[in-house]
Formats: structure tokens, sequence, C-alpha cells
């Protein structure tokens, strides 16, 4: 009985997606969006500094390497003195300015919140507390002459907020199916074409949507089968709520061919693995191997263009 309510539950996700012209509820990534450049070229020196860390060995880039689509293509990061922060693989940081929360149980509203955690997370910078950020930062000239210039003063606030104005920057436009959406026809292959159509066709669009093909929503991950990695908890780590068991960010798919390994737990390295464990978690199905090759061609064609700014 549970299976099949199950099934007509899902099934009512899938007709309710195509019930709106679901072409629309994926949208191409903007070739610029707004950003401050000064506090910008700020957050960038800050980004890639491990003067910042209790070794000084741990920069933000160590684990969100900017020549690595934001990513350290590891199961869990290794923070300072070669510590692994689990339980959670570390999200790219690339395009996530439009995602709706951040981390994968969104306990941060946004950039700027985000930035603010790993530099006194035991398991990833380690200092101290926040004072010792600010006392780091301002025995630097460099530092001192930037904040008093563009802030007037060094504070958590201000640094997080030039952290966040980088990573306005970390678009990745112009992907091949970027260039589809918007007319080129030649722009993806016909196996891409068809996976795109799978994707849609499967209910995928429902949870994958907007300019990331994701992060603007909760969900379950192990609707029809129990997820086997039960560590953490998603949401209900933040809320205490029972409905919230296993419920976690969206992860975007953009860039999602260069940022294995994939899940919340780093648990599944290819993508064809990862789109066949979707299914059967979250559908309850399993896909003939022609449709995973498809939209595994789709998905390869979501990578985009990172233009560095400065």
């Amino acid at each position: 009985m549970k299976r099949a309510i199950l099934l007509a539950l899902s099934a009512l996700t899938i007709c309710s997606a195509n019930s709106i012209d679901q072409n629309q509820m994926a949208t191409p990534i903007p070739d610029s969006i707004a950003y401050d450049k000064e506090k910008a070229i700020l957050g960038k020196k800050l980004y890639m500094d491990t003067s910042l860390s209790a070794d000084g060995k741990v920069s933000c880039n160590t684990c969100h390497d900017i020549k690595s689509f934001g990513v350290d293509n590891q199961v869990f990061s290794t923070g300072i003195h070669g510590v692994l922060d689990k339980p959670f693989n570390s999200p790219t940081t690339f395009n996530a300015v439009f995602n709706f929360v951040q981390f994968w149980n969104g306990r941060a509203k946004d950039l700027a919140d985000q930035a603010r955690g790993p530099f006194t997370n035991p398991n990833e910078m380690g200092l101290r507390d926040e004072a010792e950020v600010i006392k780091i930062i301002e025995q630097n000239p460099d530092y001192k002459a930037r904040f008093n210039d563009i802030y007037g003063e060094i504070n958590m606030e201000n640094i997080t907020d030039a952290i966040a104005e980088f990573e306005k920057t970390l678009i990745t436009p112009n992907s091949p199916f970027d260039r589809y959406q918007k007319g080129d026809q030649n722009a993806i292959s016909d196996a891409a074409k068809r996976g795109w159509n799978a994707f849609k066709n499967n209910g995928c669009i429902a949870c994958h949507q907007g300019q990331n093909l994701g992060g603007t929503m909760y969900q379950k991950i192990g609707i029809f089968e129990p997820y086997p990695n039960q560590e953490n908890l998603g949401r209900y780590e933040i809320t205490k709520q029972e409905t919230d068991k296993m419920v976690f960010k969206v992860p975007s798919l953009r860039n999602i061919a260069k940022t294995a390994p994939y899940y919340h737990d780093g648990s599944v390295p290819t993508l064809d693995a990862c789109v066949q464990f979707m299914a059967y978690y979250q559908l309850g199905r399993f896909l003939d191997q022609q449709t995973v090759d498809d939209i595994v061609a789709f998905l390869e064609s979501l990578t985009g263009e990172y233009n560095e700014q400065f």
C-alpha cells in the first residue's frame, strides 16, 4: 500500500511538472551579474589566503578550487592538520549565488553567511574565534588599507561580504545547453537532446530546475528506497522536525560532469551511477542503459565557461 501511494505521488509530481512548459523550468545562466569590483578583488584575496587558518595551509580555495569548478573532487575535504571534514562532500562555489540557501542542510541563508562558518570550524580552517580572524587581517597592512578604503573598518560582516562579492563572479554561462536553449539547435548532440527529454519525462525537472537546475528547494533523498547512509539526517540536524529527516538542498547540476564525486556524502563516483541510483531512490525504478547514457550526455552539456574577472 505504501509503495502504491508513493508511486501515485511520483506520477502526480511528474504530471504537475508536465502541466506547464517544462522548457521554461530551466533557464540559462546570465552572461554576467552585478557585483562591486573593489569588494570582489578584496574577497578573492581573502578566498585564497591560507594565513586565515590555524596551520597556515588551508583557504577557501583549498576545498573550493576555482581551477576545478569550485570543488576539490574529494569525497571529504581535508582541513587543518589533514583532518577530513565529514560527513558532507564539499559543494561547489560556482553558481552558488543562484542557490536559495547554502550548505547541503541549508544552515546558511546566503553567501556571506556561508563564508563565516569555515574560519572557526575545527575541521576546516580551525581558528579559535572570530576575533582571531579579525586580528590576522588587521595585522596585514594591505588588508588594513583596503578595508579602510572600502568599508571603513574590519569586522566579520565586512570580511564575509567581500568574500560573497567575489563568489558572485564565479558563474559559468554559455554552456552548450544554454546555447541550445537560446536557439542554437546544433549546440548539443542528439544524445543530449534525448537526455533532456528523458530528464523531463522522468520527473527530474520537478526538483532540478531554475537557472542552476537545482538549488531552489529542499527534498528528501530516499523516497522509494531508504538511502543507505544515515550518518547525517540533513535538515533534521537543524530543525529537529521528524519530517526533515534525510531532507537536503537539491544540488545544482551546473558543471556536474566536473564536480564528482556525487551526493551529499560523496558516495557515488560516476555520473551514470548517480543517474541510475537517483532513479532508484527517488522514482522507484531502474532506467535502461540507453536512457542513462542519454541523460549523462545532457548533464555533460551543462558545463559552462568560467571567465576569471581579475
